[in-house]
């Protein structure tokens, strides 16, 4: 019989919290090998092929990922940001929010899942956010960011319940990080010198926590950082 090996992949790596994943995944001890996937190694996360061939080196490698993170996330770009009225509706960058905040997630399961375990616990989370949930939604507008985020957590229910049907251990879910110091969200009070918000570090730490003490009951829910269920 194959020898697999123990192994973590955290997709996004080179942002804030994908590298911070990284970090604390290495720090545990708990693989063998925790592989990073970014776009400065050829990965990239709106292409299908790049995403299946990812996963097919992973295959060749006999590496079983029981922890599939998906740390990737767009929510403004260049002159582009959060849409703040209907006026600023624009189909090429709802596109963008979707490609990169739900459809790409949805295909790394599609090649990933696969790879993972089937008789025993795996876990394959991506990030979401608060203002993805359609009943706490109070204040409107970030139109692209909040559909798509909306999108992805709904993809996460639908991933769970067919996944669960082969592989009853599985765990599949969304996480809110809270506010981080990253490049993500410093036009919004989120930057690298706000005292009030999380390092991506400790971001990092308390969502693996959350992820590690899910059950495979919990699957197809979405949880933030302090492990309270957020509603869709």
């Amino acid at each position: 019989m194959e020898t697999l090996t123990k192994a973590a992949v955290v997709i996004g790596s080179s942002g804030g919290i994908g590298a911070a994943f990284v970090r604390q995944l290495q720090a545990s001890g708990a693989y063998d090998e925790v592989i990073g996937l970014n776009r400065a190694n050829g990965f990239d996360l709106t292409d299908e092929a790049s995403i299946a061939q990812a996963a097919a080196v992973l295959k060749g490698r006999s590496l079983e990922p029981d922890m599939v993170i998906v740390a990737s996330g767009v929510l403004h770009r260049g002159d582009r940001g959060p849409e703040k009225s209907l006026r600023e509706l624009d189909v090429g960058w709802m596109t963008e929010n979707y490609k990169i905040n739900a459809i790409g997630p949805a295909l790394v399961a599609k090649h990933f899942l696969p790879l993972m375990p089937r008789k025993q616990r795996g876990v394959f989370a991506a990030l979401s956010a608060r203002v993805g949930s359609i009943s706490d939604n109070r204040l409107g507008g970030w139109h692209g960011y909040r559909a798509s985020k909306a999108a992805l957590n709904m993809l996460i229910r639908n991933l769970s319940i067919e996944w669960q049907r082969k592989t009853p251990e599985a765990i599949i879910t969304a996480l809110h990080p809270g506010t981080v110091q990253t490049p993500l969200s410093e036009p919004f009070g989120g930057g690298h010198n706000a005292p009030d918000r999380f390092t991506p570090d400790d971001s990092a730490s308390r969502m693996l926590q959350v992820l590690n003490s899910l059950s495979a009951e919990q699957s197809g829910r979405i949880f933030a950082y302090d492990g309270q269920e957020i509603m869709p």
